[in-house]
Protein backbone atom coordinates (compact mmCIF):
# COMPACT_ATOMS: atom_id res chain seq x y z
CA UNK A 1 0.00 0.00 0.00
CA UNK A 2 1.31 3.42 -0.87
CA UNK A 3 0.69 6.88 0.53
CA UNK A 4 1.97 9.07 3.35
CA UNK A 5 0.35 9.29 6.78
CA UNK A 6 1.70 12.38 8.45
CA UNK A 7 0.27 15.02 10.75
CA UNK A 8 -2.27 14.52 13.51
CA UNK A 9 -3.78 11.03 13.20
CA UNK A 10 -7.46 10.22 13.16
CA UNK A 11 -6.66 7.07 15.13
CA UNK A 12 -3.75 5.73 17.17
CA UNK A 13 -3.31 1.97 17.38
CA UNK A 14 -1.08 0.87 20.26
CA UNK A 15 0.77 -2.37 19.55
CA UNK A 16 1.91 -3.87 16.23
CA UNK A 17 1.06 -7.49 16.89
CA UNK A 18 -1.38 -9.29 14.63
CA UNK A 19 -4.45 -7.55 16.07
CA UNK A 20 -2.90 -4.10 15.79
CA UNK A 21 -1.68 -4.73 12.25
CA UNK A 22 -5.11 -5.94 11.12
CA UNK A 23 -6.83 -2.96 12.71
CA UNK A 24 -4.38 -0.42 11.29
CA UNK A 25 -4.58 -1.93 7.80
CA UNK A 26 -8.37 -1.76 7.73
CA UNK A 27 -8.48 1.80 9.09
CA UNK A 28 -5.94 2.92 6.50
CA UNK A 29 -7.91 1.28 3.72
CA UNK A 30 -10.97 3.21 4.90
CA UNK A 31 -9.07 6.46 4.40
CA UNK A 32 -8.17 7.33 8.01
CA UNK A 33 -4.82 8.79 9.03
CA UNK A 34 -3.38 6.20 11.39
CA UNK A 35 -0.39 6.01 13.72
CA UNK A 36 0.57 2.45 14.66
CA UNK A 37 2.84 2.64 17.70
CA UNK A 38 5.07 -0.28 18.69
CA UNK A 39 7.27 -0.25 21.79
CA UNK A 40 9.79 -2.79 20.48
CA UNK A 41 12.07 -2.75 17.45
CA UNK A 42 9.84 -4.87 15.22
CA UNK A 43 6.30 -5.97 14.44
CA UNK A 44 4.62 -9.20 15.50
CA UNK A 45 4.32 -9.02 19.28
CA UNK A 46 4.68 -12.64 20.44
CA UNK A 47 4.98 -13.75 16.79
CA UNK A 48 8.59 -12.89 16.04
CA UNK A 49 11.74 -14.65 14.87
CA UNK A 50 15.27 -13.84 16.00
CA UNK A 51 18.46 -14.74 14.12
CA UNK A 52 21.36 -15.98 16.22
CA UNK A 53 24.57 -17.71 15.11
CA UNK A 54 22.94 -18.99 11.93
CA UNK A 55 19.77 -20.24 13.66
CA UNK A 56 16.21 -18.98 13.28
CA UNK A 57 14.64 -18.81 16.73
CA UNK A 58 10.92 -18.19 16.93
CA UNK A 59 9.87 -16.62 20.21
CA UNK A 60 8.36 -19.83 21.49
CA UNK A 61 7.31 -22.84 19.43
CA UNK A 62 4.60 -21.80 17.00
CA UNK A 63 2.84 -23.21 13.97
CA UNK A 64 0.91 -21.54 11.16
CA UNK A 65 -2.51 -22.88 10.18
CA UNK A 66 -3.52 -22.28 6.57
CA UNK A 67 -7.26 -22.79 7.11
CA UNK A 68 -8.01 -19.71 9.23
CA UNK A 69 -10.44 -17.38 7.41
CA UNK A 70 -8.48 -14.25 8.34
CA UNK A 71 -5.27 -15.86 7.07
CA UNK A 72 -6.89 -16.63 3.72
CA UNK A 73 -8.27 -13.10 3.51
CA UNK A 74 -5.12 -11.20 4.37
CA UNK A 75 -2.07 -13.16 3.30
CA UNK A 76 -0.56 -14.49 0.08
CA UNK A 77 0.39 -17.94 1.36
CA UNK A 78 2.74 -18.59 -1.55
CA UNK A 79 4.89 -15.63 -0.55
CA UNK A 80 5.49 -17.19 2.88
CA UNK A 81 7.20 -20.27 1.35
CA UNK A 82 5.37 -22.52 3.78
CA UNK A 83 6.92 -25.80 4.86
CA UNK A 84 4.45 -28.39 6.25
CA UNK A 85 4.63 -30.56 9.33
CA UNK A 86 3.71 -34.22 9.05
CA UNK A 87 -0.11 -34.48 9.26
CA UNK A 88 0.05 -36.37 12.52
CA UNK A 89 1.95 -36.78 15.78
CA UNK A 90 4.05 -39.28 17.69
CA UNK A 91 2.75 -39.66 21.23
CA UNK A 92 4.99 -41.30 23.83
CA UNK A 93 2.66 -43.35 26.03
CA UNK A 94 3.31 -45.74 28.95
CA UNK A 95 3.21 -48.65 26.48
CA UNK A 96 5.51 -47.02 23.96
CA UNK A 97 5.33 -44.51 21.10
CA UNK A 98 2.09 -44.20 19.14
CA UNK A 99 1.99 -42.64 15.69
CA UNK A 100 -1.36 -41.01 14.96
CA UNK A 101 -1.77 -39.77 11.38
CA UNK A 102 -4.45 -38.34 9.12
CA UNK A 103 -5.05 -41.20 6.65
CA UNK A 104 -6.64 -38.84 4.11
CA UNK A 105 -3.32 -37.02 3.75
CA UNK A 106 -0.90 -39.90 4.36
CA UNK A 107 -2.55 -42.93 2.73
CA UNK A 108 0.66 -44.91 3.08
CA UNK A 109 0.49 -44.59 6.84
CA UNK A 110 -3.16 -45.60 7.06
CA UNK A 111 -2.20 -49.17 7.95
CA UNK A 112 -0.87 -47.82 11.25
CA UNK A 113 -4.47 -47.01 12.16
CA UNK A 114 -5.74 -50.57 11.89
CA UNK A 115 -7.67 -51.45 15.06
CA UNK A 116 -5.41 -52.85 17.74
CA UNK A 117 -2.16 -51.53 16.28
CA UNK A 118 -2.26 -48.21 18.12
CA UNK A 119 -5.82 -47.71 19.32
CA UNK A 120 -8.75 -49.99 20.02
CA UNK A 121 -11.48 -50.12 17.40
CA UNK A 122 -13.86 -48.25 19.73
CA UNK A 123 -11.43 -45.35 20.14
CA UNK A 124 -10.65 -45.20 16.43
CA UNK A 125 -14.36 -45.01 15.63
CA UNK A 126 -14.96 -42.33 18.28
CA UNK A 127 -12.03 -40.24 17.09
CA UNK A 128 -13.12 -40.56 13.45
CA UNK A 129 -16.66 -39.50 14.34
CA UNK A 130 -15.45 -36.50 16.34
CA UNK A 131 -13.13 -35.44 13.53
CA UNK A 132 -15.76 -35.84 10.81
CA UNK A 133 -18.32 -33.87 12.83
CA UNK A 134 -15.99 -30.94 13.44
CA UNK A 135 -14.76 -30.93 9.83
CA UNK A 136 -18.22 -31.02 8.25
CA UNK A 137 -20.34 -28.83 10.51
CA UNK A 138 -20.37 -25.09 9.77
CA UNK A 139 -18.21 -23.10 12.16
CA UNK A 140 -21.29 -21.17 13.25
CA UNK A 141 -22.89 -24.31 14.66
CA UNK A 142 -19.74 -25.21 16.58
CA UNK A 143 -19.62 -21.71 18.03
CA UNK A 144 -23.19 -22.03 19.29
CA UNK A 145 -22.66 -25.40 20.95
CA UNK A 146 -22.86 -25.88 24.70
CA UNK A 147 -19.61 -24.88 26.34
CA UNK A 148 -17.84 -27.09 28.84
CA UNK A 149 -14.23 -28.13 29.59
CA UNK A 150 -12.51 -29.95 26.75
CA UNK A 151 -11.96 -32.96 29.02
CA UNK A 152 -15.72 -33.36 29.35
CA UNK A 153 -16.27 -32.91 25.62
CA UNK A 154 -13.78 -35.69 24.84
CA UNK A 155 -15.45 -38.04 27.33
CA UNK A 156 -18.86 -37.26 25.81
CA UNK A 157 -17.39 -38.22 22.42
CA UNK A 158 -16.96 -41.78 23.85
CA UNK A 159 -13.17 -41.70 23.83
CA UNK A 160 -11.59 -43.89 26.48
CA UNK A 161 -9.86 -42.45 29.51
CA UNK A 162 -6.58 -44.04 28.36
CA UNK A 163 -6.61 -42.37 24.93
CA UNK A 164 -7.54 -39.02 26.45
CA UNK A 165 -4.82 -39.27 29.10
CA UNK A 166 -1.99 -40.68 26.99
CA UNK A 167 -2.58 -39.25 23.49
CA UNK A 168 -5.03 -36.36 23.32
CA UNK A 169 -4.19 -34.66 26.61
CA UNK A 170 -0.43 -34.49 25.84
CA UNK A 171 -1.13 -33.10 22.37
CA UNK A 172 -3.77 -30.57 23.43
CA UNK A 173 -1.66 -29.44 26.39
CA UNK A 174 0.74 -27.99 23.84
CA UNK A 175 -2.12 -26.29 22.00
CA UNK A 176 -3.82 -24.79 25.08
CA UNK A 177 -0.72 -24.47 27.30
CA UNK A 178 -2.47 -26.21 30.19
CA UNK A 179 -2.51 -29.85 31.21
CA UNK A 180 -5.97 -30.31 32.73
CA UNK A 181 -7.98 -29.86 29.52
CA UNK A 182 -10.04 -27.18 31.22
CA UNK A 183 -10.08 -24.98 28.11
CA UNK A 184 -13.40 -24.14 26.44
CA UNK A 185 -14.76 -27.04 24.38
CA UNK A 186 -16.15 -24.60 21.83
CA UNK A 187 -12.63 -23.37 21.20
CA UNK A 188 -11.35 -26.96 21.07
CA UNK A 189 -13.87 -27.91 18.38
CA UNK A 190 -12.91 -24.88 16.28
CA UNK A 191 -9.21 -25.68 16.64
CA UNK A 192 -9.77 -29.34 15.77
CA UNK A 193 -11.80 -28.25 12.73
CA UNK A 194 -9.04 -25.91 11.56
CA UNK A 195 -6.41 -28.64 11.87
CA UNK A 196 -8.46 -31.08 9.83
CA UNK A 197 -9.31 -28.55 7.13
CA UNK A 198 -5.91 -26.86 6.87
CA UNK A 199 -2.21 -27.61 7.05
CA UNK A 200 0.16 -26.87 9.91
CA UNK A 201 3.27 -25.20 8.53
CA UNK A 202 6.14 -22.84 9.18
CA UNK A 203 7.36 -20.10 6.84
CA UNK A 204 10.80 -20.85 5.44
CA UNK A 205 12.23 -17.75 7.12
CA UNK A 206 10.49 -18.18 10.49
CA UNK A 207 7.11 -17.38 11.99
CA UNK A 208 8.00 -13.68 12.04
CA UNK A 209 7.43 -13.62 8.28
CA UNK A 210 3.67 -13.59 8.91
CA UNK A 211 3.41 -10.18 10.65
CA UNK A 212 6.16 -8.85 8.40
CA UNK A 213 4.00 -9.54 5.33
CA UNK A 214 1.07 -7.77 6.96
CA UNK A 215 3.23 -4.76 7.81
CA UNK A 216 4.35 -4.52 4.18
CA UNK A 217 0.80 -3.40 3.35
CA UNK A 218 0.88 -0.32 5.58
CA UNK A 219 1.28 3.12 4.01
CA UNK A 220 4.53 4.96 4.63
CA UNK A 221 4.64 6.78 7.93
CA UNK A 222 2.00 4.67 9.72
CA UNK A 223 4.27 2.32 11.66
CA UNK A 224 6.44 3.86 14.37
CA UNK A 225 8.79 1.41 16.05
CA UNK A 226 10.45 1.91 19.44
CA UNK A 227 7.62 4.23 20.44
CA UNK A 228 6.27 3.02 23.79
CA UNK A 229 3.00 4.42 25.14
CA UNK A 230 3.01 5.31 28.83
CA UNK A 231 -0.62 6.31 29.25
CA UNK A 232 -3.93 6.77 27.47
CA UNK A 233 -5.04 10.37 28.00
CA UNK A 234 -8.24 12.30 27.38
CA UNK A 235 -6.62 13.81 24.31
CA UNK A 236 -4.87 10.74 22.89
CA UNK A 237 -1.75 8.98 24.17
CA UNK A 238 1.22 9.99 26.28
CA UNK A 239 4.43 8.56 24.83
CA UNK A 240 7.30 7.16 26.80
CA UNK A 241 9.42 10.23 26.08
CA UNK A 242 6.84 12.48 27.73
CA UNK A 243 5.30 13.91 24.56
CA UNK A 244 1.61 13.62 23.85
CA UNK A 245 0.17 12.45 20.56
CA UNK A 246 -3.42 13.66 20.21
CA UNK A 247 -6.03 11.54 18.45
CA UNK A 248 -9.81 11.28 18.80
CA UNK A 249 -9.67 7.49 18.59
CA UNK A 250 -7.25 5.14 20.38
CA UNK A 251 -7.19 1.36 19.92
CA UNK A 252 -5.17 -0.63 22.46
CA UNK A 253 -3.93 -3.75 20.67
CA UNK A 254 -1.36 -4.97 23.18
CA UNK A 255 -1.10 -8.11 25.28
CA UNK A 256 -3.73 -8.49 27.99
CA UNK A 257 -1.55 -7.33 30.89
CA UNK A 258 -0.45 -4.15 29.11
CA UNK A 259 -4.01 -3.47 27.98
CA UNK A 260 -5.16 -3.73 31.59
CA UNK A 261 -2.53 -1.19 32.64
CA UNK A 262 -3.37 1.28 29.88
CA UNK A 263 -7.13 0.89 30.34
CA UNK A 264 -7.85 0.73 34.09
CA UNK A 265 -11.02 -1.22 34.75
CA UNK A 266 -10.58 -3.54 31.78
CA UNK A 267 -11.37 -7.17 32.61
CA UNK A 268 -8.22 -9.18 31.90
CA UNK A 269 -8.21 -13.01 31.81
CA UNK A 270 -5.53 -15.11 33.43
CA UNK A 271 -2.74 -16.06 31.06
CA UNK A 272 -0.64 -19.12 30.24
CA UNK A 273 3.16 -19.04 30.23
CA UNK A 274 5.43 -21.36 28.26
CA UNK A 275 9.19 -21.81 27.89
CA UNK A 276 10.81 -23.19 24.74
CA UNK A 277 14.33 -24.61 24.78
CA UNK A 278 16.37 -24.71 21.59
CA UNK A 279 19.15 -27.27 21.25
CA UNK A 280 21.66 -27.80 18.45
CA UNK A 281 22.63 -31.35 17.47
CA UNK A 282 25.33 -32.50 15.07
CA UNK A 283 22.81 -34.69 13.25
CA UNK A 284 19.06 -34.95 13.19
CA UNK A 285 17.56 -37.21 15.87
CA UNK A 286 14.38 -37.65 13.78
CA UNK A 287 14.52 -37.40 10.00
CA UNK A 288 10.97 -36.14 9.52
CA UNK A 289 8.99 -32.96 10.28
CA UNK A 290 6.84 -34.58 12.96
CA UNK A 291 5.69 -33.22 16.31
CA UNK A 292 6.29 -35.49 19.31
CA UNK A 293 4.26 -35.18 22.50
CA UNK A 294 5.14 -36.57 25.91
CA UNK A 295 2.58 -38.53 27.91
CA UNK A 296 4.66 -38.14 31.09
CA UNK A 297 4.19 -34.37 31.04
CA UNK A 298 7.91 -33.75 31.47
CA UNK A 299 7.74 -31.68 28.26
CA UNK A 300 4.78 -30.52 26.19
CA UNK A 301 6.16 -31.29 22.78
CA UNK A 302 9.34 -31.41 20.76
CA UNK A 303 10.28 -31.39 17.09
CA UNK A 304 13.28 -30.97 14.83
CA UNK A 305 12.58 -27.57 13.32
CA UNK A 306 15.30 -27.94 10.71
CA UNK A 307 13.40 -30.95 9.34
CA UNK A 308 10.37 -28.70 8.84
CA UNK A 309 12.33 -25.85 7.26
CA UNK A 310 16.02 -26.38 6.61
CA UNK A 311 16.85 -22.69 7.04
CA UNK A 312 16.18 -22.88 10.79
CA UNK A 313 19.72 -24.25 11.33
CA UNK A 314 23.13 -23.89 9.67
CA UNK A 315 24.08 -26.67 7.23
CA UNK A 316 25.09 -29.88 8.99
CA UNK A 317 23.29 -28.95 12.20
CA UNK A 318 19.83 -29.81 13.50
CA UNK A 319 17.73 -27.42 15.61
CA UNK A 320 15.48 -29.10 18.17
CA UNK A 321 12.64 -27.13 19.77
CA UNK A 322 11.12 -28.33 23.06
CA UNK A 323 8.43 -26.58 25.11
CA UNK A 324 7.42 -26.90 28.75
CA UNK A 325 4.76 -25.18 30.82
CA UNK A 326 5.79 -22.25 32.99
CA UNK A 327 8.96 -20.23 33.26
CA UNK A 328 12.60 -21.21 32.96
CA UNK A 329 14.29 -22.24 36.19
CA UNK A 330 17.75 -23.44 37.26
CA UNK A 331 18.43 -26.97 36.05
CA UNK A 332 15.34 -27.15 33.83
CA UNK A 333 17.32 -27.16 30.58
CA UNK A 334 19.37 -30.17 31.71
CA UNK A 335 16.19 -32.01 32.72
CA UNK A 336 14.71 -31.32 29.32
CA UNK A 337 17.80 -32.56 27.51
CA UNK A 338 17.78 -35.79 29.53
CA UNK A 339 14.10 -36.34 28.72
CA UNK A 340 14.82 -35.77 25.04
CA UNK A 341 17.26 -38.68 25.13
CA UNK A 342 14.36 -40.96 25.97
CA UNK A 343 11.95 -39.40 23.48
CA UNK A 344 14.34 -39.49 20.54
CA UNK A 345 16.26 -42.58 21.59
CA UNK A 346 19.66 -40.93 21.14
CA UNK A 347 22.49 -39.63 23.30
CA UNK A 348 21.81 -35.93 23.91
CA UNK A 349 24.75 -35.22 26.23
CA UNK A 350 26.61 -33.30 23.53
CA UNK A 351 23.62 -31.20 22.44
CA UNK A 352 24.32 -27.52 22.92
CA UNK A 353 21.66 -25.17 24.22
CA UNK A 354 21.13 -22.36 21.73
CA UNK A 355 18.49 -20.43 23.67
CA UNK A 356 15.68 -20.60 26.20
CA UNK A 357 12.66 -18.42 25.47
CA UNK A 358 9.96 -17.80 28.09
CA UNK A 359 6.78 -16.20 26.81
CA UNK A 360 4.75 -14.67 29.61
CA UNK A 361 1.07 -14.49 28.75
CA UNK A 362 1.51 -16.64 25.66
CA UNK A 363 -2.22 -17.47 25.60
CA UNK A 364 -5.28 -16.36 27.52
CA UNK A 365 -6.79 -18.94 29.86
CA UNK A 366 -9.99 -19.71 27.93
CA UNK A 367 -12.20 -21.26 30.59
CA UNK A 368 -15.84 -22.07 29.77
CA UNK A 369 -18.08 -20.32 29.14
CA UNK A 370 -15.59 -18.44 26.96
CA UNK A 371 -16.95 -15.73 24.62
CA UNK A 372 -15.41 -16.42 21.22
CA UNK A 373 -15.73 -12.76 20.29
CA UNK A 374 -16.64 -9.62 22.17
CA UNK A 375 -17.00 -5.93 21.46
CA UNK A 376 -13.85 -3.88 21.32
CA UNK A 377 -15.56 -0.73 22.60
CA UNK A 378 -14.21 0.37 25.98
CA UNK A 379 -15.35 3.99 26.12
CA UNK A 380 -15.92 6.99 23.87
CA UNK A 381 -13.20 6.87 21.24
CA UNK A 382 -11.44 4.05 23.08
CA UNK A 383 -11.20 0.43 21.88
CA UNK A 384 -9.27 -2.68 22.84
CA UNK A 385 -8.47 -5.77 20.75
CA UNK A 386 -6.26 -8.83 20.81
CA UNK A 387 -6.48 -12.59 21.18
CA UNK A 388 -7.55 -12.11 24.80
CA UNK A 389 -10.71 -10.47 23.42
CA UNK A 390 -11.45 -13.42 21.10
CA UNK A 391 -9.51 -16.71 21.01
CA UNK A 392 -5.88 -17.49 21.69
CA UNK A 393 -4.92 -18.06 18.05
CA UNK A 394 -3.77 -16.28 14.91
CA UNK A 395 -7.39 -16.27 13.78
CA UNK A 396 -8.55 -14.79 17.09
CA UNK A 397 -5.99 -11.97 17.05
CA UNK A 398 -6.68 -11.02 13.43
CA UNK A 399 -10.45 -11.26 13.88
CA UNK A 400 -10.36 -9.05 16.97
CA UNK A 401 -8.31 -6.42 15.14
CA UNK A 402 -10.74 -6.60 12.25
CA UNK A 403 -13.67 -6.08 14.60
CA UNK A 404 -11.95 -3.12 16.26
CA UNK A 405 -11.56 -1.37 12.91
CA UNK A 406 -15.18 -2.10 12.01
CA UNK A 407 -16.44 -0.70 15.31
CA UNK A 408 -14.20 2.38 15.06
CA UNK A 409 -15.57 3.10 11.59
CA UNK A 410 -19.14 2.50 12.72
CA UNK A 411 -18.64 5.02 15.52
CA UNK A 412 -17.42 7.54 12.97
CA UNK A 413 -20.42 6.87 10.73
CA UNK A 414 -18.27 5.24 8.04
CA UNK A 415 -18.52 1.86 6.41
CA UNK A 416 -15.48 -0.35 6.12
Amino acid sequence: MTGEHRGTPDAVVVGAGLAGLACALDLCRAGLRVALLEASDGVGGRMRTDRRDGFLLDRGFQVFNTSYPQVKRRLNLRSLQLRPFTPGIIAHTPTGPVRLVDPTRSPGAARELLPGRILAARDLAALAALTARDAILPAGLLKRGADRPTSEALSRAFLSDAVIAHVLRPFLSGVFLEDRLETSARFFHLVWRSMVRGSLCLPATGIGAVPARLADGLPDGVLRLETPVAEITDEGVLLGDGTELPAPTVVVATDAATAGRLLPGLSVPDARTVTTYYHAAAGTPLAEPTLMVDGTGAVLNTCVLSEVASGYAPPGTALVSTSVLGTDRPGAADEVRRRLAGLYGVDTSDWGQVAACTVQGALPAMLPPWPLSRTTRFGPGRHVCGDHRATGSVQGALASGTRAAREVLAGLGQEE
